[in-house]
């Protein structure tokens, strides 16, 4: 008996798949990559739809905003310069913030790039 109500639990358990969720988002000049806690990769054209939309190829489906920093730091703002001026524009991915809202209407908020790990582990 304690077998059978062991098999039921587990069975339970492995029926209750919850829906993936957002893990990472990074930009790039022109398209916005969103990663779900299944490994599933999707992607956005953020730019062309002016900052704000939903994600075609993404399961369920997901809507992202995204704000740009208008005026980052000066180490920035002169690095982006300088990779403009080699002819490397496009280069040096936005700096923003990116809001994922699933399907429940819950927003997942991220930074990107995300801040550097600068800790002695």
């Amino acid at each position: 008996m304690r077998k059978l109500l062991l098999v039921l639990a587990l069975g339970g358990c492995a029926g209750l798949q919850a829906n993936p969720v957002p893990q990472a988002a990074r930009l790039s000049a022109d398209t916005l990559t969103l990663t779900l806690s299944d490994g599933t990769t999707c992607r956005a054209r953020w730019a062309e739809a002016g900052g704000a939309g939903r994600f075609d190829d993404c399961g369920a489906g997901f809507g992202y905003a995204v704000e740009v920093v208008e005026n980052p730091n000066i180490l920035r703002q002169l690095f982006t310069g300088l990779t403009e001026a080699l002819g490397a524009e496009g280069a040096v991915p936005p700096m923003a913030e990116v809001v994922i809202t699933d399907a429940t209407g819950r927003d997942h908020v991220f930074v990107t790039p995300p801040p550097a790990d600068l800790s002695d582990d």
